[in-house]
Parts: structure tokens; sequence; C-alpha cells
């Protein structure tokens, strides 16, 4: 099976083929999650807004996914509660209720909480809101490090002995009687061929070009390329809560606590026609998203207090909405299953339904190919998620990853609390391939040559700016030259390695 893309689609598909027993090999032309997969807003959510264009069937799947996620992977996912204070200019109080009553009802919910109305006078969701919020709105939804997601998804497809190629670049792949025959193109090295009983055309904004251009097979299936951007300010609150704020052209964004010292802002919904993997926020979008967050903050945002931004095209299904934030979030798995050389195109998709379209496209492959259907991920363990180790009683998630960190911090009294909480957060139970080595020079605050080497070894970090912004934000907290002081680390031991044809090993 050859998958080409490592966004959450190809990573997740490729794990779930690989779990089935079948042999992968997955190629991205850049990093895993360097474009679209990274730049979300960073949420597990069923989509309270798509009700409003009655994505009921859309929304149900999201919300069955919620719980089950959260279960895979307590390090890099959490609850997550949201504060919709309300604005009688915008929706009426009756139809957020009717709304919220169907997002808690829609799909089975075991442990998260039901929805509730709050008085925001004397909350703590309160205080930094304008006074003239007088009520809202509580519900519940996850947080999720998207980046780490798709790192972890291909880990995981590692692990059961598909081979996962970054940097590498399917550059033809032409359909034969025996299968696909395909060329990858290493950012180092010669092209070299492959053979594959089917091809699975996972390259998300890249999907409809892919398809044209390499595959050779041009088709009328039209996506939409709307650009997300997201805008990152220091810390507006102090509690551990997200805001959910409507805005007067009826769109919503979200304030969400991030990284302890910040406050992430987004999305925009603005269309896209430049090269996809050149998106960028505009300065229109920054003072868009700068003034519809200063109309329930009392501190007004303006542009200068943004310290980091970032943005990206959302290969979404063309519907032929008028608004490009009514365009659907749903996906469509489309198989040409010619006798010998199956292709699935997978278009559109979010990161919440990820492995629901993983299970979905390796069934529709399972007929062509000739293999059973066998359905494993609904119940496994994303890599560092069993936590069964230091919590052999597990409760929930939110409260077993916690018991994790006190248990660790018990056995390992002389690790930094910063970063131990922080490898907890990234690593889970695989914590303990860092800590039965020296920790090794600290690079910058926080950051150890033990670190830099098992995401060289183990996660395909190939720069320092696969560590700094996708495998964690550390970026964010440092300083130039402290991010220097990594980029001069990564680029000595690069060269003390020979590099690779294949990217790394799990």
């Amino acid at each position: 099976m050859l998958v080409v893309g490592g966004g959450i689609n190809g990573a997740g598909i490729a794990r779930e083929l690989a779990g089935r027993g079948l042999q992968v090999l997955l190629c991205e032309q850049h990093d895993l999650a360097s474009h679209t997969s990274s730049a979300s807003t960073k949420l597990i959510h069923g989509g309270l807004r798509y009700l409003e264009y009655y994505e009921f069937g859309l929304v149900r799947k999201a919300l069955a996914e919620r719980e089950r996620l959260l279960r895979s992977a307590p390090h890099i996912m959490r609850p997550l509660r949201f504060v919709m204070p309300h604005d009688p200019s915008m929706r009426p109080v009756w139809m957020i209720r009717a709304g919220l009553f169907l997002y808690d009802h829609l799909a089975r919910r075991e442990w998260l909480p039901a929805s509730h109305a709050v008085r925001l006078a004397g909350h703590a969701a309160g205080a930094p809101l304008q006074p003239r919020f007088k009520h809202g709105f509580v519900y519940s939804d996850g947080w999720v490090d998207d980046a780490r997601l798709v790192a972890l998804n291909a880990v995981d497809a590692a692990a059961r002995s598909a081979r996962v190629y970054t940097r590498c670049a399917c550059t033809q792949a032409r359909r034969g009687a025996d299968g696909w025959h395909a060329t990858l193109q290493p950012e180092h090295g010669a092209a070299f061929s492959v053979q594959a009983r089917a091809l699975v055309n996972a390259a998300g904004p890249w999907a409809a070009r892919f398809l044209a251009h390499q595959v050779g097979q041009p088709r009328p299936r039209a996506l939409r390329l709307v650009k997300g951007s997201h805008i990152v300010v220091p810390r507006l609150f102090d509690h551990d809560d997200a805001y959910l704020f409507q805005n007067p052209d009826r769109r919503i964004i979200f304030a969400i606590p991030y990284e302890g010292d910040f406050t992430l802002i987004g999305t925009t919904d603005v269309e896209h026609d430049g090269a996809v993997g050149e998106a960028r926020i505009s300065a229109a979008e920054t003072e868009y998203l700068c003034v519809q967050a200063s109309r329930y903050f009392r501190r007004t945002l303006q542009p200068s207090d943004v310290v980091w931004s970032y943005a990206g095209v959302r290969p979404l299904l063309d519907d032929e909405a008028g608004d490009a934030a009514a365009v659907t979030r749903d996906y469509l798995l489309e198989l040409d299953a010619e006798p010998g050389a199956p292709l699935l195109n997978v278009w559109g998709g979010k990161i919440t339904t990820f492995r629901k379209l993983a299970e979905e496209a390796a069934d529709l492959l399972s007929a062509p190919l000739g293999v059973p259907i066998r359905h494993w991920t609904e119940t496994a363990l994303l890599p560092g998620g069993d936590l069964s180790s230091l919590v052999p009683h597990p409760t929930r998630p939110d409260r077993d990853i916690a018991a994790f960190d006190a248990e660790l911090a018990r056995r390992h009294p002389k690790l930094p609390p910063a970063m131990r909480q922080r490898w907890v957060r990234s690593y889970g139970s695989r914590v303990s391939m860092l800590l039965d080595q020296p920790l090794g020079a600290e690079v910058a605050p926080g950051l150890h040559e033990v670190e830099l080497r098992y995401l060289h070894d183990h996660e395909w970090a190939r720069s320092a700016d696969d560590v700094l912004w996708r495998r964690s934000k550390l970026g964010l907290h440092y300083s130039p030259a402290q991010r220097e002081a990594v980029a001069r680390w990564w680029e000595r031991y690069s060269s003390s390695k020979t590099r690779p044809t294949a990217a790394g090993t799990a």
C-alpha cells in the first residue's frame, strides 16, 4: 500500500492499514504535519456551529469520536470547557439552548459534563470579559496537540512495520496491470521506484493537483481551499477554560489557553488562491481577530500584541456554499477500484474525524484487495497513551495523566518540574525512553540532547523547526538566540549522521 501525504489523514490511514497486517509505505514531501495538520485550532470537537448549517451527520460523527480520542492519547489531549458569553444582538437564547441540547445528546457521552447556563458576574470566566456580558453558557469539548497527533500516528504505523519516508515526494504514479508503479524523490539522494497494490491519495490541499499531475488522472472533483489563520497573544485570563465568541458576521472565534503563558485566538475563513505551501496570515486577518476578540475582552487587543501567528489551508469539499465559513467540513472517500490497482482519493476532513475516516478508508480497500475487514482502532491507544506502568487502575484520561505525572515526580524527584510536566504531556509513557538515558547537554532551557536525539531517531525530526514548532512549541518560549542554539546543535548532529534514504524508525 502506498499512502501519499503525511498529514493527519495520511498518517491515520497508514496506521489503520498497518494495524490490519498490510505492508504500507507512507511518503510525505515535507515534514509530518508541516502544513494544514499543524495549523488547526487544536480542538477535538463536534463543531457546535455546524448545527446551524444542518450538518447533523457530521456533528454526530465528530461527537462520537471525542471521548474515544481523549482516551486514546491522554498525554496530548485533554477535555476543555468552553464559555460562550451571550450577546443578545447575536443568536437568541432559545436557539443557543436548542443547539446545546442537541450537542449534548446527538452522540453518547460517558464522562464529559453536559452544558449549562452560567452567570458571569462573580464567575472566574466573567472576570476578563467586559461587564456588559451578564450571562453565558458552558459546554464540553477537547484540546489536542495537532502536530504530535500526526507524529504519533506515524510512530504507531512504523511500530506495525510501515515504512515512513519524510521529505520524500511522490513525483509520478502510474497504474499497471499488476498494480501501481511510483517514483519517489527524497530531498537528498537519488529517486527510486516502488510498486504497490493500491494507492491512497491523502495529499490534503494538494490532492487534486497530485491526481492531475503525478497520477495523470484529472477529474472534475473540486476542492475549495480556505485559509484559516490564528494569532497568539500574551495570556488574557488565568483560568483553564476557553471561550467561544459570536461575531456580527455570524462567524465565531475561539480564545484558548495556550502553552501556559499565552492565549490562542482563531480562526478566519478566507478563500485561498495562492500557493498552498505558502499560506500566511494577512494584516486584515490579524486586525479582524483583534477587533472581534476586543468586542468581548476588557483588554483591547492591537496587532502589536501578537507574538506569533500561523495560517493553514483547509482542503474543503466544494459544496457551492457562498460563504467560506459555511463550506462543509465533512469528508468524501472516492474509490476507483480498477481491477489490480485500486486508487482511493481522500477529499476534505477534519482532525476530530481522522480515525473514523481512516477506518472507512481501509474498509473500502478491503474488497478490491481481498483482505478481511478488521476494526481495531476504536479502543487502541496511541504511543505513550498506555499509562498502566504508573497508573494501574485507570479512571478517566484527565485524572490518569495527572496521576501519572504525580507518580513520575515521586520516582524522579530531581527532574525539573517544568520539564517533567512537558515531557509527560508530550510523550506520556514513552517518557521512559528519555529517562533511561543521560540527559546530555542542555541546548536551550529545558531542552536536552537526549530529547533532540529521541526526536530525530524515533519521530523523523530533521531540522530545528521540526522540533521547535511541530514536535513541540518551545520556539514560542525561546529567544532568537536560544532558537539559534538549537539550530546550531541540530546542524552539528545532522552532519555527524549518515543521511538515510528512509526517515527513521519507531
